[in-house]
């Protein structure tokens, strides 16, 4: 009986085996395994940092390496995405006309602003949240904007790191960015602070940021980071309006001036009124800004109304402008129409969320290396033979 039961043992012991081994081979090669894998990424190879031709490059590499919350943070725009997708076609809108038999010779794009000397009208635009990106966050950012030709750049009031930590990360030129506060201590505090570590210049944002990105919605529950940046804190008020932006006065400028001593910015006119309200009240700079398609959706793009913008200003102060711009043939095009500069706000992200410092670097010199060639192409040797004969416009 007992060696009965013993051979009839090790047969169903092969049997378990086999049918485990052949279970294992069959889920192996299952289709199901499919599932768990991201659709929604290209899983090819990622290039090199020195494959990528212009900055569209960097954005891919950004999105195949990121979270998709930390991806997508920076990229969406407020509602239906309308005024950020307007930003890029209105690029589109304009030709370059060029002057065919000019001796350009070597192509001049040095500037100075507020006596900070430039290699090229170019900034970096201040944007939240870089540590999401980056664990050095705007510390290494600014170490890729110096590292590409001393680029200056503007430090978010919402940086993740403090201004002075971000000032100490590298010698290229800072300005500090500031969403007003209603409480003026807590302003006069930050400011001196910035101003103290060396930021050269104020922009103050001044558009009423109030927006719902509908996107952010998808990615709510994926990560802290999508929780903190993506939706909005609920509000005292039932229409998920932040009363933090809704409160912005132009005596605003007035109250801060006699602690400010820098050069002060508006950040986010879109129109000629409030361009001619920034020269009455003696600011020293205007900065065309739509947020990147981030505040009101169904605004203006900001390269459509420049032109109205400069006509306003008259020279008086200073012309920066930000929002959709992706080459050098955009940067051209809103010199023509009249900024003094252009700020870079996507582009040194993608940069940062691909290559850190050195993707930084990198897409602000092809950047650069695109405007040049764009001026060699177009006959116009140095930024003083840019004007609006330049640039044919067809806006709707």
């Amino acid at each position: 009986m007992t060696g009965h039961t013993g051979c009839n043992k090790l047969p169903r012991e092969l049997k378990r085996r086999r049918y485990l081994k052949s279970l294992a081979a069959f889920l192996a090669g299952s289709p199901l395994i499919r599932a768990q894998q991201d659709p929604f990424r290209d899983h090819s190879r990622v290039p090199a940092i020195g494959e990528l031709a212009d900055a569209f490059g960097f954005e891919a590499v950004a999105y195949a390496k990121q979270p998709r919350a930390a991806y997508d943070y920076p990229a969406y725009g407020a509602e239906t995405e309308f005024t950020l997708r307007r930003n890029r076609e209105a690029f589109e809108w304009v030709e370059l006309v060029p002057n065919r038999i000019v001796q350009t010779g070597t192509i001049q794009t040095a500037t100075e602003l507020f006596g900070t000397k430039m290699a090229f009208p170019i900034l970096v635009s201040p944007t939240a949240g870089h540590g999401q990106l980056h664990p050095e966050g705007e510390m290494a950012t600014h170490r890729g904007a110096a590292a590409a030709s001393n680029t200056t750049m503007i430090v978010s009031n919402n940086s993740s790191f403090p201004f002075e930590k971000v000032a100490a990360a590298a010698e290229s030129p800072l300005w500090v960015q500031l969403y007003p506060k209603q409480s003026l201590d807590v302003d006069r505090e930050y400011l001196e602070k910035a101003q103290a570590a060396g930021a050269r210049a104020l922009v103050v944002t001044i558009d009423q940021q109030a927006s719902v990105y509908e996107r952010a919605l998808h990615d709510r529950n994926l990560n802290a980071t999508s929780r903190r940046f993506g939706i909005p804190p609920r509000s005292a008020n039932s229409y998920r309006l932040p009363e933090s932006r809704l409160w912005y006065e132009w005596k605003f400028f007035d109250q801060i001036r006699p602690f400010v001593k820098v050069p002060i910015l508006a950040k986010g006119i879109l129109t000629a009124e409030d361009a001619k309200i920034c020269i009455e009240r003696g600011l020293d700079g205007v900065y065309v800004s739509n947020h990147g398609g981030r505040s009101l959706d169904y605004g203006p793009s900001t390269l459509e109304v420049l032109p109205e913008i400069v006509d306003a200003v008259g020279g008086k102060a200073l012309i920066l402008l930000d929002s959709g711009v992706r080459r050098g043939t955009d940067i051209l095009k809103a010199l023509a129409l009249g900024a003094n500069a252009v700020c870079l706000g996507r582009v040194p992200l993608w940069g940062l969320g691909s290559f850190g410092a050195a993707g930084v670097q990198r897409v602000l010199e092809i950047l650069q290396s695109e405007l040049v060639q764009a001026m060699q192409f177009t006959g116009r040797p140095t930024l003083a033979s840019v004007d609006r004969k330049l640039a044919l416009s067809d806006f709707p």
